[in-house]
């Protein structure tokens, strides 16, 4: 299959090294000219992916044009701030070439300003007659270990329920499995705020709070993501899935994760900027923070560690201020609030 991989990240390059693997003929599309000619020139993307040897037979381009009429699928691998822009320029050149392409994103957070998921903003951003459907692919997926084989295993889902076959097709390895999951909000939204909760680990453990304090930070993580999730429309039992529990664990727990890295920044004395700036790459969790807050205000739905979180990253309270918040919170019952979300799903479920 001809497949271009916008995006010469650190997965987006993993990704297009598991696609030239499986024999397909797959192009990358990157802004940055020096990278392009490292990929085509060395077959190394060193400031991504160190030490690894990228497949000869993949190739970069740096005109979007080229990449986008190359395409039969479109891998979209860039940060979410990015995708409307890129979706934008996307159609028009679908349009004015009256071409049609599948395409899949695998960007994990919400935009900022208008709290949508990106298979939303991709949508908005294009028609039927140039995107035959639009997939997620998510799941705990580090693509430094992508990158090395080693075995992974990630879930897709889609907005017509049209692409995922093609897409579990086009990806599946002897190291890379691909499950099909029909909650496509679900699966974004378990992508996206695994974010937030990662980087409240890696503060916890850049201030040496132990496992106890983690894996509890972990657990009630996950009942934050499951309530407004459930809210917003996703099935529950996603949440204990590949795209749920599976990728809050590998990026809460894991250096790989730039989520967590940046806690531990944070937590050591470092600004926001400066962590960021550190990074050299983007952390979805700072604006997924942003914009999860204020989605729970919203919906009304209860969320104490974004909450706390938010007021971390951009109120500027302190470690312990924010620490004592989380633990003088008033008493209640563990499943309170998602039992009450799953009693109105079944009411819901029942009536139909």
């Amino acid at each position: 299959m001809k497949i271009s991989v916008l995006g010469t990240g650190s997965f987006g390059t993993s990704l297009a090294m598991v696609l030239a693997d499986n024999r397909h003929d797959v192009m990358m599309y990157g802004r940055n000219q020096a990278v392009v000619e490292e990929i085509n020139n060395q077959h190394t993307n060193g400031h991504y992916l160190k030490d690894i040897t990228l497949p000869e037979a993949l190739y970069a381009v740096s005109d979007l044009e080229a990449a986008v009429l190359h395409a039969e699928l479109l891998v979209i691998a860039v940060p979410v701030k990015a995708v409307r822009s890129i979706t934008r320029e996307i159609q028009g050149i679908l349009l004015s070439h009256n071409k049609k392409v599948l395409i899949v994103h695998v960007a994990k957070g919400l935009e900022l300003n208008t709290h949508l998921r990106v298979s939303e903003v991709i949508e908005q951003e294009t028609t039927d007659r140039t995107v035959e459907d639009i997939c997620v692919l998510g799941g705990p997926s580090h693509a430094e270990e992508v990158a090395l084989k080693s075995p992974t295993t990630v879930s897709t889902a889609s907005l017509h329920n049209k692409g995922v076959a093609t897409i579990q097709d086009v990806f599946m390895s002897k190291y890379f499995r691909v499950y099909i999951n029909e909650d496509l909000i679900g699966v974004e939204i378990g992508g996206a705020l695994k974010n937030i909760i990662a980087i409240a680990v890696g503060t916890l453990h850049g201030l040496n709070f132990g496992d106890n304090a983690k894996a509890a930070i972990i657990t009630r993580g996950l009942q934050e993501i499951a309530r407004l999730g459930t809210k917003m429309g996703a099935e529950p039992l996603t949440f204990l899935g590949l795209s749920g529990i599976g990728d809050l664990i590998v990026t809460a727990t894991s250096q790989h994760s730039r989520n967590f890295r940046c806690g531990i920044m944070l937590a050591e004395g470092l600004s926001l900027e400066e962590a960021e700036e550190k990074m050299g790459m983007v952390v979805e969790g700072v604006n997924t923070t942003r914009a999860a807050y204020e989605l729970s205000e919203e919906y009304g739905v209860e969320m104490p560690i974004t909450k706390v979180l938010h007021q971390y990253l951009f109120d500027e309270i302190s470690e312990e201020e924010a620490f004592y918040k989380l633990m003088m919170r008033e008493k209640t019952s563990e499943t309170i609030g998602l039992k009450e979300l799953l009693q109105e799903q079944y009411k819901d479920w029942s009536n139909h």
